[in-house]
């Protein structure tokens, strides 16, 4: 008896064992009656890899026993619809179980062309697709006509803009790359629309801590604003706003260090320890916030819980990035490395993205040293972190504000630290 065969066998039954199982539990929860429980995906498994088993001596038997299990498996679900239209109000034309029959005999056939492997990875992929389905129905109940609009936006600035811009240098100067500008522009508005995504998922009605984690996905000044609104009117929340605030900006840290690894993973790596460490403070402070805080649940109604993918947001940002990754490179080769941190420093007093993803894209074209982007980026973040404060005490009121410097003082003492420390003394 040949081991190997046995052993693709005893997989074969497993996997049609774990979708089945995961079935006839599911049912049985709901107290309805399956077609097919644990025993029954088990022989379907089996009679896939059968099929192709002897498909190697037979040429052609793996598909008449497919069309054979389908039609078994297309009667069953006839007779399925046809009992429940004799139950008024209780019609169920759910075929879940019956394509995932299908998909069981499937992996037999894969498991018998020796990709057990593969058997297994789509097994479980079907096992989690089938336990997430109360979630996908909370998820699609929550969904509106704008987010499926901004999702197909996204497909096209992806998929159907992009591939057709040019990828070289235009215009005066020859500062202009239409394709990385609108790629920058892609990247940004994924990555926001991820955190809205999120906050639609799981809900901004979960406390003040989750809306600014969430939020600061998409904008930290949006949630500082928002937040600073919040102390002002409910002197009370002041300690919430600020753990809200401290967290959108740790993620503001975190945020920049995704969007230099999608463009320059070498210089990712050069800021990982001083961000990851700034971010580590913030935490830290946060769940000290956290801890001496109440709970405290708010409906948020701001700029950063409302859908951030509009074409003219993504067009505002293709032009805010090609101004700035132009000016850059214009100041650079005029100024040096100097005119860069001006440019960092200017740009930092609005939005840390853009500059960061110029900065990144221009050190991994070689026109710009690694340490000037580095500096850069640092620079863009610590001004940008100061106007947030600033923002914070002057609509907060002097409470937060009080606050908010210390996890400032912390948190940017941390990243410079940091940042000597590897980048001067560690490789003198």
């Amino acid at each position: 008896m040949d081991i190997h065969i046995v052993k693709s066998i005893l997989i074969a039954l497993a996997v049609g064992f774990m979708i089945g199982m995961q079935r006839a539990i599911y049912h049985l929860k709901r107290g309805e009656t399956s077609f097919a429980g644990s025993r029954t995906f088990s022989i379907i498994a089996l009679v896939g890899y059968l099929a192709g088993f002897v498909n190697k001596y037979f040429q052609g038997f793996a598909l008449v026993t497919a069309f054979m299990a389908g039609m078994v498996i297309a009667i069953a679900y006839y007779f399925k619809v046809y009992t429940s239209q004799k139950r008024p109000g209780q019609i169920d034309y759910g075929s879940t179980t019956h394509f995932t029959a299908i998909a069981t005999y499937l992996l037999g056939l894969l498991v018998s062309l020796n990709l057990e492997n593969y058997a297994i990875f789509v097994g479980v992929l079907i096992v989690v697709l089938l336990e997430i389905k109360p979630k996908l129905q909370r998820f699609e109940a929550k969904i509106t006509a704008p987010d499926i609009n901004a999702a197909v936006l996204l497909l096209a600035i992806t998929f159907l803009v992009l591939p057709i811009l040019p990828n070289k240098m235009i215009g005066p100067y020859h500062l202009f790359n239409p394709y990385k500008t609108w790629l920058m522009a892609v990247i940004i508005s994924a990555l926001s629309f991820i955190g809205y995504a999120a906050i639609k998922i799981l809900g901004h009605k979960k406390g003040l801590f989750l809306t600014g984690a969430l939020g600061g996905l998409i904008s930290s000044t949006a949630v500082t604003i928002s937040m600073s609104k919040i102390a002002d009117s409910r002197k009370n929340l002041a300690s919430h706003a600020a753990g809200a605030i401290s967290l959108a900006c740790t993620f503001m840290f975190l945020r920049v260090l995704v969007l230099v690894f999608v463009v320059n993973p070498g210089l990712a790596l050069k800021l990982l320890r001083p961000f990851a460490m700034a971010s580590l403070a913030g935490l830290a402070y946060t769940y000290y916030l956290f801890k001496r805080s109440g709970p405290a649940e708010v409906t948020v109604k701001d700029g950063f819980t409302q859908n951030p993918l509009q074409f003219s947001e993504a067009v505002k940002f293709g032009i805010i990035f090609g101004i700035v990754y132009g000016a850059t490179h214009f100041v650079k080769a005029r100024y040096g490395d100097l005119g860069v941190y001006v440019v960092s420093f200017m740009s930092g007093i609005s939005d840390v993205d853009a500059i960061t993803l110029s900065l990144a894209q221009l050190t991994s074209e070689g026109s710009l040293n690694p340490l000037a982007g580095t500096n850069g980026i640092v620079l863009a973040s610590i001004v940008n972190s100061f106007v947030k404060f600033a923002i914070s005490w002057w609509l907060g009121g002097r409470n937060l504000a009080r606050y908010l410097i210390q996890y400032f003082v912390l948190t940017l003492g941390t990243l410079a630290s940091a940042l000597w420390f590897f980048e001067v003394i560690a490789f003198k």
